[in-house]
């Protein structure tokens, strides 16, 4: 994790920790910036990959808002944001479309039952709340089938044949959302699919989201090809052109900080840390993958290999292993690298387990800053 001073992080740090380095934040959005200018897109971060708001301040120096998937994502980007805010879901109560009336800017359904089915209440909200759909290009670019919004049987988007004999009277935009952690040419070819199966709704729409899933901040993406696919769209079609990545903000940015609890062994050398596969990063077991960490290698490629473990009492609360120069021994530090986004949104107190502190690290000045603790309270509270 270039750039990232972890050994003066690990020193300063509480264990377990999210720590987020500034800089790398800043890094990240002078990229997404230069994509802006350059294409006219407007982009928004996407809450479900990372709602540090904390840091929402920063970001909303150079991002125009961000796109929430339930009515408390869309109520934190209203309140702690303050720019806009685009929501969607699989399906929604009507109370969450009232509410969701109230502090959005777009709202995008999934089904066209669901659009008149709301519309007498979405209709009175109109030119203050744009209205849009989700379409599925059936076009997978995916290779974990649970992260495939495009699968066979995917209940997400509106396919191209559900458009026959009915209406987009009040729709504003056209949304799609199909790549995971990708680079540019994934987007590229999705693109060509959608125009050919969805380009004749275009001319009569204000807006195109293209979605998610864009590592556009990663070293290898290709930027040049994706500004000019957005001034395409926007040159073609005279459209308003949204992207919407989580990760792309956050890629790089965070470490998660853990310490030795024990060393077991059983045929192998375990080591018990304070923090949990499946408490602090569970898309190690959902994915799955296997994260880095600082000093680490693959197994036997030094001379002490360890299994990395949590303390939970769930069999396969493992979280990979790896060899190192040193022996481990109980109270050392480990960092965890890329560990901002999908972790911190995702988290849990099975076993009531604690939840790792949240900080920001600011390489400028060498400090760091404890943004939130957790307790016993913050436990209980979750239950009745």
């Amino acid at each position: 994790m270039t750039g990232i001073d972890i050994d003066k992080i690990l020193s300063l740090a509480p264990s377990p920790a999210y720590v987020v380095d500034l800089g790398r934040l800043r890094h990240n959005l002078a990229i997404l910036d230069d994509v802006q200018k350059r294409s006219g897109a407007k982009i928004l971060l996407a809450l479900k990959a990372f709602s540090m708001w904390s840091v929402f301040p920063l970001i909303r120096e150079t991002l125009h808002g961000v796109c929430a998937s339930s009515p408390w994502e869309a109520r934190l980007g209203y309140e702690e944001f303050g720019r806009e805010v685009h929501s969607f879901a699989a399906a929604f109560k009507e109370s969450d479309v009232a509410e969701l009336l109230q502090v959005s800017n777009h709202l995008v359904f999934n089904s066209f039952n669901q659009l008149e089915r709301f519309r007498p209440l979405w209709e009175k909200e109109q030119g203050r709340v744009s209205i849009g759909l989700r379409v599925n290009p059936e076009h997978s670019e995916g290779h974990t089938a649970i992260y495939d919004p495009c699968a066979p049987k995917s209940r997400l988007g509106i396919p191209r044949r559900e458009f026959e004999g009915r209406s987009l009277s009040g729709v504003d935009g056209l949304h799609f959302h199909t790549l995971c952690e990708q680079l540019f040419e994934p987007l590229e070819r999705t693109a060509k699919v959608f125009e050919e199966k969805f380009g004749e709704f275009l001319p009569g729409m204000k807006w195109l989201n293209l979605g998610g899933g864009h590592h556009i901040t990663r070293e290898g993406y290709d930027i040049d090809a994706l500004v000019e696919l957005v001034r395409y769209f926007k040159g073609k079609y005279g459209l308003e052109v949204y992207l919407e990545p989580g990760e792309a903000i956050a890629i790089g940015t965070g470490v998660l900080v853990g310490e030795v609890l024990d060393i077991v062994h059983n045929e192998m050398d375990i080591a018990i840390l304070d923090l949990s596969a499946t408490c602090h990063m569970p898309d190690i077991l959902e994915m799955p993958y296997r994260p880095g960490i600082k000093g680490g290698f693959d197994p036997g490629e030094k001379a002490h290999t360890y299994r990395l473990a949590g303390p939970s009492c769930l069999a396969g609360d493992v979280i990979g292993d790896w060899s190192f120069d040193a022996p481990l021994k109980t109270g050392d530090r480990l960092a965890f690298l890329d560990m901002a986004h999908y972790t911190m949104v995702k988290n849990t107190t099975f076993n009531g387990i604690q939840l790792p502190h949240i900080c920001t690290f600011e390489p400028d000045t060498g400090t760091l800053d404890i943004k939130r603790s957790f307790g016993y309270p913050d436990f209980k509270s979750r239950l009745s």
